[in-house]
């Protein structure tokens, strides 16, 4: 049973912290309770009943009573909450009372059943509830964790006990204790506090030795900032760099002419311009006689860029290349010819770029878009090409500073907020659509074509399925194509579609021969087409917010405003959020921090996520003060004692040398 949850070794058990408590110490009579305030009552199971007013909805009600009154717990669509307890049981109830007709109620509240040994002790008491599994019980769960305390009750401290006190931290051992079995909910805030400081510690730790390793403790190389290409470049542009740009550059170049190996994350909300940055670097590089290579995360992306700086790099005389899966047998043995003599200056590709028969006469800047779709594996090997070359990371998902000091902390930072456009704030247009309104947001699509314009609509999943209820592409491009918009031209894009076909299709999109363009989010990241002003997304609740956000960048890329319809019925209080917060602001910094609140730093971080250490009680939007704190310490730690050798410092090398995975080889590394 245990092993069901992920619990092997005590060190689990005492990590399995409690999901919630019952603060038995501070539960009021039902006749006291007022209404819209969150509390734990208790009382006896007096009737248990289950309706079905329609079909498909069934409703659960379980009224207890004290000696005061009577209230009702309310369940929609789980009727097996009935057959979990029976009348005449004392139960504990924890949510938010309201009334309803009349009577009170709570809408799902937590449910915790005090068995006949409990009820004369749990009164007065913080009682905790662990996670279980089936066949084992709330009660012998605290049993087993009760036993493994004992056992662990001489763990050592990895923090330093000096430490400890400058931040007012309570040692491990009375951490652990508290925070299962608290004798009062202040005693669990701060053994959570600890506890949680520790997970942070180990994070920073890990992130800052590996920036130390890769970074600090090498030389890099120096490049040439007064060259030909990059000082033209400015001119070279179709447009005007904004301030915001241009001092991102002047970052981006001071960092190249350093002996310190560049390590930099470039984070540009939608349409903030993140491409033109890259461009001057990779002019750096040429100018100083060594190569650059630019990793995208999709042929489409990888393609796009090849499309909008090709032309650019050869006005500059720089020679380029674009190396992907679809590259063609002739097209790649030439690629890889021109990279191992010099003779090419700029590759952009897709992994494809870290295949091992890949190399480069002298590759001195790497440059990796979308770093959240990749592992950190897969930037080390690209980085790896080069003797020791210099790091550019991008992203057009903007991370909040929290995310940015932890999971990115081995990066510095530049920011782009400012978009070219932004002087218009209605440039961009999001609404929610109701089932009535389809038809009108169809219309949006028609208006657009006949002004000349570009349409697209998102789903959720590629084909239908019988346990995901969503509208599927792949049917909806059928739909459209013979019964909505039988007179207009309606194209289909998928992750699932051959690198070849997928390209062929947008170009034809890109190029205006498809008026609507029906895809997944095969397009979230970096696809550009500027005469696209409308998009529709189905089922819109089912995306993060910073993924409606990234998908909204796709219109109004140009002169035109973008107009996007979301389709959307959330059944969830966060689905409802998601939706506010994506149609009143534009601003996708904001939104990022929302995310992270609503969704939890393993959504919102991806595949970002794999090989870091599972964060089990902080959490990055929560704890924002913690994570600050944390990242001094780091610093301060590192900077005394880089390798963590320190006597003091050991079993802190060895915790975070143990959180990290086997893609992090560097950290057991000596």
């Amino acid at each position: 049973m245990l092993q069901r949850l992920g619990i092997v070794t005590v060190g689990d058990l005492v990590t399995h912290y409690p999901a919630r408590y019952l603060d038995l110490t501070r539960t009021a009579s039902l006749a006291a309770v007022k209404p819209g305030s969150e509390v734990t009552v208790t009382g006896t199971i007096a009737d248990i009943n289950v309706k079905h007013p329609r079909p498909r909805l069934t409703i659960t009600e379980i009224a207890i009573v004290d000696d005061t009154a009577a209230m009702v717990g309310v369940w929609f669509n789980q009727p097996y909450m009935a057959s979990r307890f029976t009348v005449g049981e004392r139960v504990a109830f924890a949510g938010r009372m309201e009334i309803e007709y009349g009577l009170k109620q709570m809408r799902a509240p937590f449910v915790e059943r005090l068995e006949a040994e409990q009820r004369s002790d749990a009164l007065g008491k913080v009682v905790p509830v662990h996670g279980t599994t089936e066949g084992l019980t709330t009660n012998w769960m605290r049993r087993l964790v009760a036993e493994a305390l004992t056992l662990a009750a001489d763990v050592p401290d990895p923090l330093p006990a000096a430490l400890r006190a400058d931040r007012g931290l309570i040692s491990l051992r009375h951490a652990l204790r508290d925070i299962h079995f608290p004798p009062d909910m202040p005693s669990a805030v701060a053994a959570r506090t600890r506890l949680a400081y520790g997970e942070l510690m180990t994070l920073q730790l890990g992130m800052l030795t590996q920036r130390h390793r890769e970074v600090d403790s090498r030389p890099g190389c120096v490049h040439r900032i007064d060259g030909p290409s990059f000082a033209r470049y400015p001119s070279a542009l179709a447009f005007t760099l904004t301030d915001e740009q241009t001092a991102a550059i002047a970052q981006i170049a001071e960092d190249l002419a350093s002996p310190r190996p560049m390590n930099r994350l470039l984070l540009g909300d939608v349409g903030t311009g993140k491409t033109a940055v890259a461009a001057a670097a990779l002019t750096i590089a040429a100018d100083s006689g060594t190569q650059a290579a630019m990793m995208a995360p999709t042929e489409v992306l990888a393609n796009q860029y090849a499309l909008k700086l090709g032309a650019l790099l050869e006005s500059l005389g720089i020679r380029w290349v674009l190396l992907t899966g679809s590259t063609s047998t002739t097209g790649r043995r030439t690629a890889l010819e021109g990279l191992a003599s010099g003779a090419i200056q700029v590759a952009f590709g897709t992994q494809a770029l870290i295949q091992h028969d890949v190399t480069f006469h002298d590759l001195s800047l790497v440059i990796v878009d979308e770093q959240h779709r990749f592992g950190v594996a897969q930037r080390l090997a690209l980085r790896g090409k080069g003797t020791i070359a210099d790091l550019l990371v991008m992203t057009a998902t903007p991370i909040p500073r929290s995310l940015a000091l932890t999971a990115y902390g081995d990066l510095d930072t530049t920011y782009l907020r400012t978009r070219p456009n932004a002087a218009d704030p209605g440039h961009i247009t999001t609404h929610i659509v109701p089932r009535s309104g389809r038809e009108a947001a169809y219309g949006s699509i028609r208006n657009a074509v006949e002004a000349g314009r570009q349409a697209y609509v998102i789903c959720a999943v590629v084909d239908e399925s019988d346990t995901v209820e969503a509208t599927a592409a792949t049917t909806e491009a059928e739909r459209l194509k013979k019964r909505i918009f039988p007179k207009l031209r309606v194209g289909l894009l998928t992750g699932q579609m051959r690198p070849a076909e997928k390209s062929s299709v947008m170009n034809r999109f890109r190029s205006g021969k498809l008026d609507i363009l029906v895809a997944t989010t095969v397009i979230e990241v970096g696809v550009d087409v500027p005469n696209a002003t409308v998009m529709i997304i189905e089922d819109a609740e089912r995306f993060g917010l910073a993924q409606l956000h990234q998908l909204r960048g796709r219109v109004g890329r140009g002169e035109y405003p973008g107009e996007v319809l979301l389709f959307a019925e959330p059944r969830t209080q966060n689905g409802t959020r998601r939706m506010e917060a994506i149609v009143s602001t534009n601003d996708g910094f904001a939104l990022a921090e929302q995310d992270l609140e609503l969704r939890g730093e393993g959504d919102v971080l991806g595949s970002r996520q794999s090989g870091l250490p599972t964060l089990r009680l902080a959490s990055l939007g929560r704890d924002a003060a913690l994570v600050q704190a944390t990242r001094t310490d780091a610093e301060a730690l590192i900077a005394s004692d880089a390798g963590l050798c320190a006597p003091q410092n050991r079993l802190l090398a060895h915790d975070m040398a143990s959180a990290f995975g086997r893609e992090w080889e560097w950290v057991t590394a000596g």
